[in-house]
């Protein structure tokens, strides 16, 4: 069997970017025979840049609620809040201890950040962030761990630090996880043409109520073709998103209404914001049920998964304090 464990900040709520980029793939693998999968809310990350207690609570709920609107299967397999898990942090202590401050100097999200934001503005979370991330990884002997290609630095990190600790101790303390890093997953655009990302507010929340997730979709960019002339359906955008949604029949056919002339970026605006809409429906209506105030579904379900997580990662600390005479 093979643990994939996947990891979500809570520094927001998930918008169609990252349900098409991110969670629908992971979705689709857990769902793989012979796959387990492990997904936890990193919810103490998202302190190194969100300090709102409140939004933090809110955007983890958002989050867990999303996966399971969208059928992530939580017998099979865990979700958890990462803070209600005390081994993530233990064990980050420990392996800070064999971490080397080059690597962290080196690595390149903290050096884009120290450029960005300047050095006395980044917090030490940040700059240890990589080695909490390895420590929420090697605490639950993951194998396969999907990420982007700008987290590639963080996993070769993760087992070079794993690899560390087995050398001194002369043992297999950790399984060293293996990145997977899928070439085929596309850029998602925002409205603006940009990745779509919460940094850029470039992004559609596919759970606004309805009339409002229609003001976001009219705000897509487009060009200054008069109605009456053909349009170039590859190079717009409402038609890029349209495409990732629909049918291929139902893409034939909006290139034809593009190509033809006597139809508007507001015609295909429209048609994007019904087809959301519909293809969403489910995933919406099971949303809005969880995220209900007084309905209890979604902390009974995060509470189960703590449960199964900490049986895990119990285990592994063990194992670890073992090793370097903790216990």
């Amino acid at each position: 069997m093979s643990r994939i464990l996947t990891g979500i900040q809570s520094s927001g709520r998930p918008h169609l970017g990252n349900i098409l980029g991110a969670i629908l793939p992971a979705i689709n693998l857990s769902k793989e025979a012979g796959n387990e999968s492990f997904l936890f809310i990193a919810d103490l990350h998202s302190l190194t840049t969100l300090r709102d207690g409140d939004a933090r609570r809110e955007y983890v709920r958002a989050i867990a609620a999303t996966w399971l609107a969208f059928g992530y299967d939580t017998v099979k397999n865990t979700i958890w809040r990462q803070s209600r898990v005390p081994e993530h942090t233990e064990l980050a202590w420990y392996l800070n201890c064999f971490t080397p401050m080059p690597m962290l100097d080196n690595a390149t999200s903290f050096k884009d950040k120290v450029e960005k934001l300047g050095k006395a503005a980044v917090n030490a979370g940040l700059f240890t962030y990589p080695v909490l991330q390895a420590a929420d990884i090697l605490l639950y002997d993951a194998n396969l761990v999907p990420v982007g290609k700008d987290q590639r630095q963080h996993l070769e990190m993760t087992r070079d630090i794993a690899s560390a600790v087995n050398h001194q101790y002369g043992e297999d303390v950790f399984v060293l996880p293996e990145a997977r890093i899928d070439e085929r997953i596309m850029t998602i655009p925002g409205i603006d043409g940009a990745k779509m990302s919460k940094s850029y507010n470039n992004y559609i929340d596919i759970f606004l109520p309805a009339n409002e997730l229609y003001k976001v979709v009219k705000k897509i960019l487009s060009d200054s073709t008069p109605l009456d002339e053909p349009k170039n359906p590859d190079t717009d955008i409402t038609f890029q998103l349209y495409a990732l949604l629909a049918t291929d029949e139902q893409v034939a056919q909006l290139r034809q209404r593009y190509e033809a002339g006597g139809y508007g970026y507001g015609h295909a605006k429209k048609e994007l914001y019904e087809l959301m809409v519909e293809r969403f429906a489910n995933e919406r209506e099971r949303f809005n049920e969880l995220m209900a105030e007084g309905n209890p579904e979604l902390e009974r379900e995060l509470r189960a998964g703590e449960e199964k997580a900490r049986a895990v990662a119990s285990a592994t600390i063990s194992r670890v304090r073992r090793v370097m005479g903790f216990s």
